[in-house]
């Protein structure tokens, strides 16, 4: 059978595309396999990179902050030692008195007669005692009845000290120089002995009290400056006057007491007051707030670079508070201390170190 030309161009080109078909597979089966790229396993191997800032250990005065309030550094509520009622209370509330200032003073009644007579059987006492003497060097009184007139001016000098001193205490007056914060009684009214005319504070010096925390009540001692910050603006410069020796059972803290000058008794006892107190010097290393960070047991601290440009975590205590920094102690020596990244690294973990610009 003859085939026409258009069957005979069919086949060849199906001849042509079998014989490219079968040459390409054989070409493909001789060519190598493609190495795979190491790009990826080589930066899987490659240690991270940091930046670094040097710091030198260098001594610090180390402080203890502490909150607190102001307080009065005597309080005492003034008391009548006698009975009376009250004649007069020349002082205002809230005075500023000196020492033996009359608080509040009680009616005299019979104690300014009863002096007078003490005071005339005194002089009575003493011509009696003078003319025994006389009598005595003359040879007319005996030892025993010249011993006798002194007793009786002892006693007459005792009795107007008596006197004297029962009409001293319708006189109450203030123990110390402060202010007069309360009175208690008024014109008119009657105090029996032990009862009280008025509350007396003592606020110069002024005291600032507060709590510390075991670790830091080790760190004070008496004597220490201090710097006392009050809510109302005024700042105080004292030191500290005791450290309990007992902690509160409750809170596990220290109490401590800061005495200050307060000239005029500007500063008013129960401020809130915020207190630096100088606890000594010693190493210490001024860090940015941004390198602080926590371990996986919580601990606050920072990373740096150790032997073999390894990460080295360590706790540190926080010092003191500054625009610069903050200084901490806890680091020995110099260090490389992990300023970018030291969020993204591990204890031990092998880094790539620059300095940090």
């Amino acid at each position: 059978m003859r085939l026409k030309a258009s069957h005979l161009f069919a086949i060849g080109v199906a001849v042509i595309v079998a014989i490219y078909f079968i040459v390409g597979s054989g070409l493909n089966a001789a060519k190598p396999a493609p190495v795979k790229s190491n790009a990826a396993e080589k930066a899987a191997n490659t240690p991270p990179g940091v930046q670094v800032i040097v710091v030198a250990e260098t001594q610090h005065p180390y402080q203890v902050n502490v909150r607190g309030r102001t307080s009065a550094a005597r309080t005492v509520s003034v008391r009548s030692e006698t009975a009376g009622a009250v004649a007069g209370t020349p002082v205002i509330q809230g005075a500023q008195v000196a020492k033996g200032t009359v608080l509040c003073r009680l009616n005299v009644d019979a104690r300014e007669a009863a002096l007078a007579q003490a005071r005339a059987a005194l002089r009575s006492a003493q011509l009696t005692q003078q003319a025994s003497a006389d009598l005595g060097k003359k040879g007319y009184r005996s030892q025993t009845q010249m011993l006798q007139s002194q007793a009786a001016m002892d006693g007459a000098q005792a009795a107007v000290r008596q006197a004297e001193i029962a009409l001293g205490q319708t006189q109450i007056r203030a123990p110390f120089a402060g202010v007069f914060d309360h009175r208690d009684a008024e014109v008119g009214s009657y105090l029996g002995p032990g009862q009280s005319c008025g509350v007396m504070i003592e606020l110069n010096p002024i005291l600032i009290v507060g709590d510390v925390p075991e670790t830091d009540a080790g760190k004070l001692k008496v004597g220490a400056p201090a710097t006392a910050k009050l809510i109302s603006g005024e700042v105080l410069e004292g030191k500290i006057r005791s450290v309990a020796h007992e902690a509160d059972p409750q809170t596990r803290t220290y109490h401590v007491e800061v005495t200050a000058p307060n000239t005029g008794s500007k500063a008013r006892s129960g401020l809130s007051a915020t207190v630096q107190i100088g606890a000594g010097s010693g190493p210490a290393h001024l860090v940015p707030v941004s390198s602080l960070v926590l371990d996986a047991a919580g601990r606050q601290g920072v990373r740096y670079v150790g032997a073999e440009d390894k990460v080295v975590f360590a706790p540190v205590s926080i010092i003191e508070e500054t625009p610069q920094g903050i200084w901490v102690s806890g680091l020995v020596g110099e260090v490389r201390l992990i300023a970018v990244g030291q969020s993204y690294v591990n204890e031990g973990q092998k880094v790539i170190v620059t300095l940090a610009r």
